[in-house]
């Protein structure tokens, strides 16, 4: 088996050490694995991924990662709830389909609207709503989201399947 050096500077050293803790004592393997998800990472940065969060289950308690490019969003306010619904492409090909919907009548009672002015944000529909329901499905194709989202964010999403995000023109 090839021997590598590495040198680490003494301000560094502590980081390795703990490093060595946690893994029982296998530096070799904690740094084989931090490796692989810094490349995976910078790798689908380059090609325009992003590490994506995101809550899921009854008011957002869960969250889930993966690697992914928002393609559309829609935010909807509406008499009985609000919609906030995202579409995916995930690295490897699929279609991550986030939705939140937060029912007026589930609205949080717990909080006096008077008394703190940071809830009317809440109130209004305004920004991230942190109760409600927040579901996540993933889908083969971009044919399959049709008829799951609303009409305007199915177009919104198959344009940016068929065009860049940037168009470099030479010009």
């Amino acid at each position: 088996m090839p021997n590598k050096t590495i040198y680490v500077s003494d301000d560094d050293l502590k980081l390795f050490q703990r490093a060595q803790e946690l893994v029982g004592g296998n530096l070799s393997g904690a740094i084989v694995t931090a490796l692989r998800r810094f490349i995976e990472l910078e790798e689908g940065r380059q090609q325009g991924y992003d590490e994506v969060v995101l809550k899921v289950g009854k008011d957002g308690l869960r969250q889930v990662r993966f690697s992914g490019q928002l393609l559309a969003e829609w935010h909807q306010v509406a008499n009985e709830r609000i919609e906030d619904i995202r579409v995916y492409r995930t690295r490897k090909g699929a279609f991550a389909l986030h939705s939140h919907f937060s029912y007026w009548s589930e609205f949080p009672t717990d909080t006096n609207l008077l008394k703190d002015w940071r809830q009317w944000r809440r109130f209004l529909g305004i920004g991230e709503q942190n109760w409600g329901d927040f579901d996540l499905e993933v889908f083969e194709s971009v044919t399959e989201l049709e008829g799951k989202i609303p009409d305007r964010l199915y177009a919104k999403v198959l344009d940016a399947t068929e065009h860049p995000n940037v168009e470099d023109l030479d010009i």
